[in-house]
């Protein structure tokens, strides 16, 4: 049953994600209502992408510029819904990234775990398409 429900929920915020793309009179905040409810109700929790997309206070689905204005202040990103005026702020590091005196620090990875994302090069200095103009 829990499965079913999570499934009911992630096709709810498609279903938001697709009203929401139509007009600012759409049933993306009813779509979004459904699946708290059924979250709540099966006890499925949303996925992290899904809990950035709404309003906790009013649910309403958040578009840029309609429904939410994002504002980067002082370390966090503040979210405020332009429906209820509740205000979200999110921090722009993670706590498990380090902390703030570490930012010059260099990475613990090493030189010889990089992976560098060139082609193999079969010998040819030519590009692909010059050697097929000259047949």
């Amino acid at each position: 049953m829990i499965r079913v429900a999570a499934e009911r929920v992630n096709e709810l915020f498609g279903l938001a994600a697709v009203e929401a793309a139509r007009g600012p009179d759409s049933f993306a905040d009813r779509y979004v209502r459904l699946a708290r409810k059924v979250g709540t109700r099966y006890n499925v929790r949303l996925l992290p992408e899904y809990r950035e997309l709404y309003c906790r206070g009013c649910s309403a689905y958040w578009v840029d510029g309609r429904t939410v204005r994002t504002r980067l202040r002082s370390g966090h990103r503040v979210q405020t819904c332009l429906v209820c005026g509740r205000v979200r702020r999110v921090p722009l590091r993670s706590p498990s990234m380090g902390s703030s005196t570490d930012l010059g620090a260099p990475s613990s990875v090493s030189q010889d775990d990089v992976v560098l994302a060139e082609a193999p090069s079969d010998g040819d200095d030519e590009p692909e398409g010059a050697a097929e103009e000259d047949a």
